[in-house]
C-alpha cells in the first residue's frame, strides 16, 4: 500500500441539495399603513426617562475616567519597569 494516498472523507450535503420549503409571499403595504405600523411599534417601546438617561450618561463618563486613569497608571508602571530592566 506504499505510495497510495487515502481518499478524502465525503463532503457533507450542501444546503442547495436540501428540499426548499415554499416561500410565503409577504403582503405589500402602502406608505401610510407602513407609517401607522411604525408608530404603533414605537408606542410599544419602553423608553427611558430623562432622569434615567442622565444617570446612565454620568455613570458612563465616570467609568471612562476611571478606566483611563487605570490604563495610564498601568502604562506608566510598565514603561518604568521596562526602562529599569533594560537600563535605559
Amino acid at each position: 500500500m506504499a505510495g497510495k494516498t487515502p481518499k478524502p472523507p465525503p463532503k457533507p450535503a450542501k444546503a442547495k441539495d436540501a428540499p426548499k420549503a415554499p416561500r410565503e409571499k409577504k403582503k405589500s403595504v402602502g406608505p401610510i399603513t407602513f407609517l401607522q405600523q411604525v408608530r404603533a411599534e414605537g408606542n410599544k417601546v419602553t423608553w427611558t426617562t430623562r432622569q434615567e438617561t442622565i444617570q446612565a450618561t454620568i455613570f458612563v463618563l465616570i467609568m471612562s475616567v476611571v478606566i483611563a486613569l487605570f490604563l495610564f497608571l498601568a502604562d506608566t508602571l510598565i514603561s518604568m519597569a521596562v526602562k529599569f530592566i533594560s537600563g535605559l
